[in-house]
């Protein structure tokens, strides 16, 4: 009866703390000292004493799995060393939203997942690997749909960018092939088109349709797309809420005051919605557009320079209301 209840004990008894579940991780080569380690410290168990009793007699030093791994209410020593030695971790939800850079991307990937933000980066500029995608450094951040996907936490660098190619695929179906062939547009350049969208409406989603439409106007003019976000995107100051002359004189080839045309590539990684809303785009005659003076993050827009002129006026006048110098 004795001998029952210590088995009980130490394989069948809950042996997790708290009421919630908790997500744990194992970095890749982690020891299985380190694995204890980092188990005392998140103050997982209840007894360690018999979970590292049971490890040994399940071998459990000699086969750590990295990943993620959920520890839930009730789970015994039985039930959890299972689970580290099948390796049978839970994946991790990757959103990546809110993106102006490379850097920005590579961050908010390696803080999702157990990737290197430096090797990242580094991938990002490596010549063989753009040159396999029909990319550059300036449209690689294109490959990189905004979504949310489920994988495993410890997914490899090369798993992760043929994931991020397979999706890529997936969004750019034959329908959007076609709408972009209409308008035409390569997907790259709908990519860009979207960021310079995205970037001038980010609050109301709803009006970029008309946005796209505007710019659209422009290109098939000829016309200079005087975007003030590219501006703020070559200085590489987002701090910038007015936008003055002298920014425009910015030597840069994603300033288009000074260049015709679409940038080198985006300035931020687009949305689903922004994608869209280029290849839907509305049919209108706008040339011009101004933020509305109450700040509700709408744009008065305007077929003609004079109507434009009092826009801006209009917009001008408020900010200096405000007080909004620079």
């Amino acid at each position: 009866m004795l001998l029952a209840c210590i088995a009980y004990q130490f394989v069948l008894v809950n042996n997790v703390q708290g009421k919630k579940n908790v997500s744990f991780k194992i970095h890749t080569a982690a020891t299985y000292e380190e694995v204890l380690t980092e188990m005392k410290a998140e103050k997982l168990l209840n007894n360690y004493y018999t979970f590292e009793v049971l490890s040994s007699k399940m071998n459990y030093p000699h086969k750590v799995h990295p990943g993620n791994y959920v520890f839930k209410p009730g789970m015994s020593n039985k039930d959890i060393l299972r689970m580290l030695i099948g390796g049978h971790q839970t994946p991790v939800k990757v959103t990546f939203n809110n993106v102006r850079t490379k850097a920005d991307l590579a961050g908010k990937l390696s803080r999702c997942l157990e990737l290197d933000s430096s090797k990242l980066m580094k991938i990002f500029y490596d010549t063989s690997f753009l040159k396999r995608q029909n990319l550059d450094t300036n449209t690689i951040i294109c490959l990189f749909i905004p979504n949310s996907y489920e994988m495993y936490w410890n997914i490899s660098q090369e798993k992760f960018l043929e994931r991020m190619q397979k999706e890529y695929k997936i969004f750019w179906n034959a329908s959007r092939l076609e709408k972009a062939k209409n308008i035409g547009l390569s997907e790259i350049e709908v990519s860009i088109m979207a960021s310079l969208v995205q970037a001038e409406q980010q609050k109301h989603p709803s009006e970029r349709p008309r946005i796209a439409g505007l710019y659209m106007n422009r290109l098939k003019q000829g016309m200079a797309l005087q975007n003030d976000a590219t501006l703020i995107f070559s200085l590489g100051d987002f701090s910038i809420k007015r936008v003055l002359n002298i920014h425009k004189e910015i030597d840069s080839a994603f300033n288009t005051y000074k260049h015709v045309g679409l940038t080198p590539g985006p300035i931020n990684l687009p949305e689903i919605s922004s994608l869209d809303a280029v290849l839907n785009y509305e049919k209108n005659d706008y040339l011009f557009l101004c933020a509305k003076e109450d700040f509700s993050g709408y744009h008065n827009f305007a077929a003609d320079y004079a109507t434009h002129q009092k826009n801006a006026k209009l917009y001008t006048t408020a900010l200096d209301k405000r007080k909004i110098y620079k």
